[in-house]
């Protein structure tokens, strides 16, 4: 499974300005329903999906980055979207630091291969120091969307 399988380009937000956790993930999930990857009247059905996972545990996993995710019915197949913040959000983050760069993932309970493939994919990447950098430094959709496609030439 590549990035771009998962990620929806147009739903990537260049800017994310959220300034807690939930609004993040709010904004995110209201990109997907806004790009047509997941339906309008999903999006409070998925915010509390990844509001419920998130309080279980962070998904801030440190380096600046989380990866919020969850497995809701209306979603027939893995999608997620990225947003980048330039001022950081407290994510009660392992490494106790702000994240700048947030990967929501949404996927179908039915599908646990795909959600674990599609887990291991992003973790692969966000794993490189350099994708990483570069990923922060993206200023514009289109940037970040080439990054995902000259990172899955890479992988």
């Amino acid at each position: 499974m590549k990035l771009s399988d998962i990620i929806v380009a147009d739903a990537i937000i260049a800017e994310l300005d959220a300034a807690t956790r939930d609004e993040a993930i709010e904004r995110l999930v209201s990109a997907l329903a806004s790009a047509g990857a997941i339906s309008k009247r999903s999006v409070k059905e998925a915010v509390a999906a990844v509001l419920g996972r998130e309080n279980q545990a962070t998904t801030g996993i440190g380096r600046g980055i989380s990866l919020p995710h969850a497995k809701i019915k209306s979603v027939r197949k893995v999608v997620g979207t990225i947003g980048r913040s330039t001022k950081g959000i407290e994510f009660s983050a392992l490494d106790s630091k702000p994240v700048y760069i947030v990967i929501l993932l949404l996927s179908n309970p039915d599908k646990p291969d795909e959600h674990l493939q599609a887990m291991e994919t992003i973790f692969k990447h966000v794993q490189s120091d350099i994708f990483r950098k570069f990923l922060r430094q993206c200023e514009t959709v289109e940037s970040i969307a080439d990054l995902i496609k000259e990172a899955d030439e890479l992988a």
